[in-house]
């Protein structure tokens, strides 16, 4: 599995997300002169700026109008380059959704929507800034890879696999440093999702830095129940592996799912929708329910919404007994 070692330990390594796309995106530009940036006036704060210091050439500063930002991305594409256009995922995809989805995921053009600041990690900036929604914008549209890494170094991986992958996609960063879980020896496919712990009990399947929260709940679980709880990192929302989650409902036959987004809309929801069709199982899904979020360090935004740890051990347990009662409710 190739976890980073002692990812546990109280010197355990952070390092921000939006910090290895950038370093990603220098990596991709390197080995292909067709990758251009655009950003909306937020470069150093999306990591961007070190792309734009080593290929100024290949930079375009739009200023605050990411719908501009979005058409002049599609044009780039058009006439054959690879544009990565960011801004925080509350203005993109949240604020030019339209010219994506006309513009680029209705033409199939070869751009990638970078959306940093994702979920609660905006923190003190509050509701306005924090995006909880923006996995449901980008999912529901046709031709679009949408994807959510656990980790820095998976976030370079995903930025430099983005930029050999022809087609639309979204990437979502984190602003905060957080663990990091994987080595550059982890496996790592766009649509593949990884087994991160075994287990035969229930299964956890989470997207993003969260994931260190549901390896923590795995380790409690064990010690103080004796369940073994089966850990997946599903950082491909779309297209989704079938095949590794339908095996985990099959054989464990309890799902929880864990994201820092709405419980509507996103990963849970994406699970839930696969596994009722091909093998139905309780699915509990664990997210921001049905509130706008507020200023607030990021831990303690995670702990008012219950994405801690402690409250993934209650919700195993729970989709545990009703896997034993065989029945969808307790």
């Amino acid at each position: 599995m190739h976890l980073a070692h002692h990812i546990f330990s109280s010197d355990v390594t952070k390092k921000a997300i939006k910090t290895g796309f950038g370093e990603g995106l220098v990596k991709a530009a390197q080995k292909d002169k067709r990758v251009v940036g655009l950003c909306a006036d937020v470069t150093a704060s999306v990591a961007m700026d070190l792309f734009a210091a080593q290929f100024p050439e290949r930079f375009v500063e739009c200023g605050v109008a990411e719908q501009n930002m979005a058409g002049i991305a599609s044009g780039l594409a058009l006439a054959g380059k690879i544009p990565f256009m960011a801004s925080y995922a509350a203005f993109t995809p949240g604020m030019n959704w339209g010219q994506i989805r006309l513009a680029i995921s209705h033409q199939r053009v070869n751009v990638k929507i970078i959306g940093s600041h994702a979920g609660l990690s905006a923190g003190a900036d509050g509701a306005t800034h924090q995006a909880l929604e923006d996995i449901a914008l980008t999912r529901v549209l046709p031709n679009i890879t949408v994807v959510v890494p656990c980790d820095a170094v998976e976030t370079e991986k995903a930025t430099q696999m983005l930029a050999r992958t022809k087609g639309p996609a979204y990437l979502r960063l984190m602003r905060h440093a957080t663990p990091v879980m994987t080595t550059q020896e982890t496996p790592f496919t766009l649509g593949k999702a990884e087994i991160f712990r075994k287990g035969n009990d229930v299964t956890l399947i989470a997207a993003g830095p969260l994931l260190y929260e549901a390896l923590g709940a795995a380790e409690l679980l064990a010690q103080r129940h004796a369940v073994s709880l089966r850990v997946i990192n599903c950082h491909t929302i779309k297209p989704l592996d079938a095949a590794t989650l339908v095996q985990a409902a099959r054989e464990t036959g309890a799902l929880v799912t864990l994201e820092e987004h709405q419980i509507a809309g996103g990963l849970g929801s994406a699970v839930a929708e696969l596994v009722s069709s091909l093998h139905p199982v309780p699915v509990l899904r664990m997210g921001v329910n049905d509130t706008f979020g507020e200023s607030g360090k990021p831990e303690e935004l995670l702990q008012k919404h219950g994405l801690t740890k402690e409250k993934i051990v209650q919700q195993a347990l729970k989709a545990l007994l009703m896997k034993r009662k065989n029945t969808h409710y307790v």
